[in-house]
């Protein structure tokens, strides 16, 4: 049996992996090697790829710098959230706002430390990245459209890390950008309908609240539609292989969650709708894996040689 001391010890460590929301990272990471395997560095072997120690330093910099972006997040959105997530507010607060500043300060130093090993241009890529992450959340966010749009921007950013590794820019990697950027922002504001009480009470100026549900839901609507163009240009233009298929999922999910949009009001049908463009955000990243199936099946004869 766990004594009390240790029970108590336990649960902030449960409290903190809930405020950095350690469910994420983990996917994150997977998305930031399979997009450099078979998007960004399509030319190298995958195997290469995953024994790179500089990618290595790169993605676990980044998983740290999202961590310590959920933490300063948190901080600032602490009144909020006990409004909009309740349950969640109060598991976080069994660590103190003290503790979160310590932990957020410690993972940014170990952040930039990391990069400057790798090379100047990581350090200045993550130093210039944590700086936008704290503005964001401490200023920006309570703006509307700028807030939304820097929101995607942030969550899209880590992969340009990869970029800047490898020094590669192909045409088609900006047509994935464009698709999750689009995901992503229409994310956002399905976010702004969910957590219209508790933005109102802390003075959050979002869209739904300075113009109305009618009017995002329009934008919301728009954005959902343009996700056709990355969508036509990645299945037309370019090669992404077998990941058409989730392109085409996409599109037909993306017709039923614009029905429901419009018949939905109440927190509940926006948390649904919300969860919908996860799961679509996430079966994106496994899906990258089908643009090249044939990379597995090599890995797993290299696996058995060995």
């Amino acid at each position: 049996m766990l004594s009390r001391q240790h029970k108590l010890l336990v649960m902030k460590f449960v409290s903190l992996f809930s405020v950095i929301r350690g469910y994420n990272i983990p996917i994150i990471v997977i998305a930031q090697y399979l997009s450099a395997i078979f998007i960004i560095a399509p030319e190298k072997r995958a195997l290469s790829i995953l024994l790179d120690f500089n990618l290595f330093i790169i993605v676990f910099a980044s998983s740290l710098t999202i961590a310590s972006g959920y933490i300063i997040n948190n901080f600032y959105d602490s009144k909020k959230d006990l409004i909009n997530r309740p349950n969640k507010s109060m598991l976080d607060r069994l660590v103190s706002q003290n503790t979160k500043l310590n932990v957020y300060f410690a993972l940014n130093f170990i952040v930039v430390f990391l990069a400057i090993f790798v090379s100047w241009r990581a350090f200045v890529y993550f130093s210039v990245y944590i700086f936008l992450i704290w503005y964001y959340s401490h200023r920006i966010k309570k703006f509307p459209i700028i807030g939304n749009l820097t929101s995607a921007f942030l969550s899209v950013l880590p992969f340009f890390a990869i970029f800047l590794y490898y020094k590669n820019l192909y045409e088609v990697i900006l047509g994935h950008a464009a698709f999750l950027f689009l995901l992503l922002l229409i994310r956002e504001m399905i976010k702004d309908l969910e957590n219209i009480k508790g933005d109102l009470a802390n003075d959050y100026k979002t869209i739904p609240i300075i113009y109305g549900e009618p009017v995002s839901k329009k934008i919301i609507t728009v954005l959902t539609i343009a996700t056709i163009i990355p969508v036509y240009v990645l299945i037309e233009i370019f090669d992404v292989g077998y990941m058409d298929m989730y392109f085409y999922f996409c599109l037909i999910i993306l017709i039923f969650f614009l029905l429901r949009l419009w018949k939905s009001n109440t927190k509940e049908q926006y948390l649904l709708l919300h969860n919908v463009l996860k799961f679509l955000i996430v079966a994106g990243v496994f899906s990258i894996i089908l643009i090249n199936p044939s990379v597995l099946w090599h890995g797993e004869k290299l696996l058995r040689s060995i």
